[in-house]
Formats: C-alpha cells, structure tokens, sequence
C-alpha cells in the first residue's frame, strides 16, 4: 500500500459528529505516550496530519482521517492511561470508545499501540480484552522499536504476546517512527484488511 494523500476528514466528541459510514475503516488506540500520533504522521507521509503533543492525554476527540480520496480512513482513538487526567474525563473518553466500537459497521480491526520496551499495562490488557470482545483484537503495534538493541526483540514480543493474551493470528509489529522500520510491514497489513 502507498498512502499518497490523506487529511482530516472530522473532529467528533461522540456518534453525532461522525462522518457517513463509507469505505473501512481502521482505529489506531493506545496509551497516551505510545507514540500514536507520531506514527500515523509516519504513515500518511504528513508532518502534522496528527497533532503530536508535548502533554500526553491531549487528543480527548476521535479524529476520522480521510487516506487516498477517501478509500479508507484512519481513526485515532483517544489515548488512555494517563495519570494526570481526572477520572471522570478518562470514563467519558471510555464511553466514547465503547459507543464507536459498538456502533461502526464499516470499523475493520483497531490496531493496538504497545510500548515495545515495557510490559503491557493493566490498562493496555484491559484495552485489548475489550477488542477481543468486539473481535478487533487481530494487530498490535510495537511502538519506540529503536529504544532496545535488535537482541532484545523477540523476548519483549514475547512478553507483549503473554501479557495481551494475544490469539495465535493476531499479527504484532516492532516499529520505529525514528528509523522508520516495520512501516511497510504496517501497511502491507492495513492493505489486507481493507
């Protein structure tokens, strides 16, 4: 696949901002300082497509992306987990999640961010059961690949794989938004799904 353009299609704070249902769709979720936003500039080519912030928690919207004239879009989830973000914003960013995994006909699979040099948290196992039982659970992303030496790999995979409880097809990916590895591996796989 080759994302040749892409731009931001709506900003929606629940299902009455949402764009028409239409070609697939692909949601990328994720702790708030998984790099989410850094990836999806990578992956549309685009410097500032997604805002990438110095606070993480900011994205507190789900954001459609329009890629190739509208053949697909991309929606970035808000991030979770982050401490400093009161309990009540943090369940209603929950509920929004929840409302657009119920509702979207046209939702593919969510790709999961997960830390590749930290064991998945309570919260990402939690996000990921949450996925299995939407049947979305089918790829994570190994974010900040370029943060522990190529030896290290398959043991922090391993550890990301037992933690999720991941299904043997689930498909899991190192990538560096620093070097740029696992990218066309990313997008060979978004091309299968849509």
């Amino acid at each position: 696949m080759n994302i040749t353009k892409s731009e931001l299609l709506t900003i929606a704070g629940g299902s009455s901002g949402y764009p028409e249902e239409g070609p697939p769709e692909i949601a990328f979720a994720g702790r708030s300082n998984a790099g989410k936003s850094t990836l999806l500039n990578l992956i549309t080519g685009r410097k500032k497509l997604a805002h990438v912030s110095n606070t993480p928690g900011k994205t507190r919207t789900i954001n459609f992306y329009s890629i190739n004239d509208d053949a697909f879009r991309i929606v970035d989830l808000p991030g979770y987990g982050y401490a400093k973000v009161g309990k009540a914003v943090s369940a209603g960013w929950g509920d929004m999640i929840e409302e657009y995994l119920e509702g979207r006909k046209t939702l593919k699979t969510v790709a999961l961010l997960a830390d590749i040099r930290h064991k998945p948290s309570v919260q990402d196992v939690q996000m990921y059961e949450w996925l299995k039982n939407f049947g979305l659970s089918g790829l994570i992303i190994a974010t900040k690949a370029d943060k522990i030496s190529r030896g290290q790999y398959e043991k922090n995979l391993n550890i990301i794989r037992t933690t999720l409880k991941t299904e043997p097809e689930a498909v899991l990916i190192p990538v560096s938004s620093l070097l740029r590895s696992g990218i066309k591996e990313l997008l060979s796989e978004l091309d299968k799904l849509v």
